[in-house]
């Protein structure tokens, strides 16, 4: 059995949980697979024996199963890194939030004897795929959680014309427009007033940033349409981000984001559920009144 293993060096917590993850598979016939970034990292501040590890070159490898450690915004990472290799990913969390890394400390145990068990299920994310009019390589063009057009100066607002299969639904005077999967709606597109969707749902949601109109509101609309996008500010340009992976284009640029042919697959304990995630990180529901 092969594992890959991601991680966020920058986390001071990651050395116990990457020796607690060594010493765990060490009596396994397990090989633990590690980027150069993290290998060194494991060999410059632990004792582990890495007999049974090999170095991830290129990203050309392929694991059993992924192993990420950090937050969120480190499973994003290694999705991407992953991208259609078909590699289901268990995320660890040692950030704050955490919808994606959703195994806190105390559950780090009993998800890997259930994953060694076979007793899990895996859920398939969907994910965006954008591409520009310019051709402009965006080295990864896809999103896991949502693709932002944001403005590149700080005071004037942008104009963002969204047309879906062709018919244009509105122009939105605004600092930007989050898209968003499902996965991807607990996330930036909430902070600004998004809905939130069960990931199983095939949807995408168009969220405007501090629209300059009350009345325009979040849009859900099926993930088999195709969305396109013109932007136009005052700059000549605008910051596209995807996952946080941002570029620069120029206003003539327009965008063209559909649904990815493929899936990233997700591992969740039997016992959780979205809506105790809910609970747990947001508070969802809970009656504080005494």
């Amino acid at each position: 059995m092969k594992v890959a293993v991601f991680g966020n060096i920058y986390r001071s917590v990651l050395q116990s949980h990457i020796e607690l993850l060594f010493d765990y598979f060490n009596d396994k016939d397990v090989t633990l697979l590690l980027d150069n970034e993290l290998y060194e990292f494991v060999r410059e501040h632990s004792n582990c024996n890495m007999e049974s590890t090999e170095i991830i070159q290129n990203d050309d490898f392929q694991a059993d199963l992924a192993l990420s450690i950090g937050g969120d915004g480190t499973f994003l990472n290694t999705a991407a890194r992953i991208g259609r290799k078909g590699i289901p990913v268990l995320g660890i969390n040692t950030g704050r939030l955490g919808f994606l890394a959703d195994v806190a400390n105390d559950e780090i145990l009993p998800a890997l004897n259930a994953i060694m068990a076979s007793r899990f299920i895996i859920e398939e994310r969907s994910l965006l795929f954008v591409e520009a009019s310019d051709g402009t390589d965006f080295q990864y063009p896809f999103a896991l959680n949502e693709v932002s057009i944001l403005k590149q100066d700080s005071s004037s607002m942008m104009s963002i014309t969204a047309s879906v299969n062709g018919q244009m639904v509105h122009t939105y005077q605004a600092d930007g427009l989050i898209l968003s999967t499902p996965t991807g709606s607990t996330a930036y597109s909430m902070s600004v007033g998004g809905p939130i969707v069960i990931p199983q749902t095939q949807n995408f949601i168009l969220t405007p940033i501090a629209s300059h109109s009350l009345n325009v509101r979040p849009l859900i609309i099926p993930d088999s349409w195709t969305i396109e996008l013109e932007v136009h500010s005052r700059s000549s340009c605008y910051l596209l981000a995807v996952d946080g992976r941002s570029k620069v284009l120029d206003n003539n640029v327009k965008l063209r984001i559909v649904k990815a042919d493929y899936t990233i697959k997700t591992i969740k304990q039997l016992n959780h559920t979205f809506f105790d995630t809910l609970k747990n990180k947001l508070m969802w529901g809970v009656d504080k009144r005494n």
